[in-house]
């Protein structure tokens, strides 16, 4: 049996590794849920420079933020975003550019699930749309 393919966006990472209190617990299980092989984890490259852009800027600390990436690229696999997905991804009615390039990223590679705290921003998708709680409460009612 396949694993659960989920797209996760930089927000669940970030939660996790900057410790947001409200939302660390959930995006830190879903983290979890990958190491311990149960769903495979996908995010973007450019979710991956974001996160490290802002954790540098958090923590001042240029070995700390290549230590926490090392460990996120090994939760998740970073998807390369094309020169397609970047056009595609401009066709889309969604007001963030980033988060429309997240998702056409995942609807492109077969990604059926993205979790997000800003389900607002994908009003428009095709593709489910959860938050780290609200995956959570599925997988425990399976």
């Amino acid at each position: 049996m396949s694993k659960t393919k989920i797209f996760i966006d930089s927000d669940i990472i970030l939660d996790v590794l900057l410790e947001r209190e409200e939302f660390f617990e959930s995006s830190a299980n879903i983290l979890n849920l990958s190491e311990l092989d149960e769903i495979k984890l996908f995010t973007s490259v450019i979710a991956i420079t974001n996160i490290a852009y802002i954790l540098r800027k958090e923590l001042k600390n240029n070995k700390k933020v290549n230590e926490y990436i090392n460990i996120i690229l090994g939760i998740t696999k970073a998807l390369p975003v094309t020169e397609e997905i970047i056009i595609n991804s401009m066709e889309t009615d969604f007001y963030d550019f980033e988060y429309s390039i997240q998702y056409i990223t995942a609807k492109t590679n077969g990604i059926n699930t993205l979790l997000s705290r800003n389900k607002k921003d994908y009003k428009k998708a095709e593709i489910q749309i959860l938050t780290p709680r609200e995956f959570l409460e599925i997988q425990k009612s399976i």
